[in-house]
Order: C-alpha cells, then structure tokens, then sequence
C-alpha cells in the first residue's frame, strides 16, 4: 500500500508539476491565487499528511534525532528516508510560495524570482538565502522587523 519507492515516485512527480506551476504563475494572472493555494496550502499539507502516514507505517523505532548516528539509522528505513524527503517536498513548496507572494508583494519583478524559485526547489534554504538577499537589494526597506498580523 505504502511502497516507498512508489511513494517516492508520485511524490516526486506531484511537487515537480507544482514547482513547474508555480514558476508560470507571475502575479496578476487571473489562475496565480489558485496556484499560491495549491502550492502553498493544499500540496504541503497532503504532503504532511503523507509525512504522518509514512512514518506510522514504516518506522519500526530504529534510530532518532539525537546524532548522526540516529539519524542514520533512522533513514536506512526506506519509508522513513522517504519520509523524510517528502518533508522537504512540503517545506520548499510552501516557502517558494512564500517567496513568491512576499516578491508580489513587495513588486519585484516575477522573471527575477524564477531563479530565486528554481534555487529553492533544487537548494531549498539556498534558495531562501538568495530571496532575501534579491530583497535587501531591491527593497533594503522591506528587510525591517514588522509585527505580526
């Protein structure tokens, strides 16, 4: 039911399309909300679900997150190690449609953020790295502390 090289397949597939999704969407088209929420909201949280999931089927208490050693152990589960990257599937879609809303809002301008886009689905935090500093650059404004809503 869980086979994880299957698993690992469709998921691969699924936040494939929806980077390549993402990467057509420029603020102001008509379809962009309806990819930021795909993207943004849907996808990781059924990747979350599919994290849960995998994990209570397939991790039998091997290894931790104590050391490198643990963590080790841990992903020699193939479920567990697909686990795993299902969770940086959710992470990295969900912080480049952050990117992506945050470069809209701030009017930055969409061609510039697909490389942005494209280092954060390959690299993910190199990605983020490279957001805010395209952001400091362009809007040094846009860097300072604001409360949350």
């Amino acid at each position: 039911m869980f086979d994880p090289s299957t698993v690992f397949s469709i998921a691969n597939t699924t936040a494939a399309l929806a980077w390549g999704l993402l990467l057509l969407s420029p603020p102001g088209r008509r379809w962009t909300p309806a990819v930021w929420r795909l993207t943004g909201r849907v996808l990781p949280l059924v990747f979350g679900l599919l994290y849960v999931t995998l994990l209570a089927v397939h991790w039998r208490g091997e290894g931790g997150f104590g050391s490198l050693a643990e963590v080790q152990a841990l992903f020699d589960v193939p479920g567990a190690l697909v686990a795993g990257w299902v969770h940086y599937l959710a992470f990295d879609l969900f912080v480049g449609t952050w990117i992506a809303q945050r470069a809209a809002a701030l009017k930055l301008p969409h061609w510039q953020m697909v490389p942005v886009l494209l280092l954060t689905f390959l690299f993910g935090p190199a990605g983020l790295l490279a957001f805010m500093g395209l952001r400091a650059l362009r809007r040094p404004n846009a860097l300072a502390w604001q409360a949350a809503a």
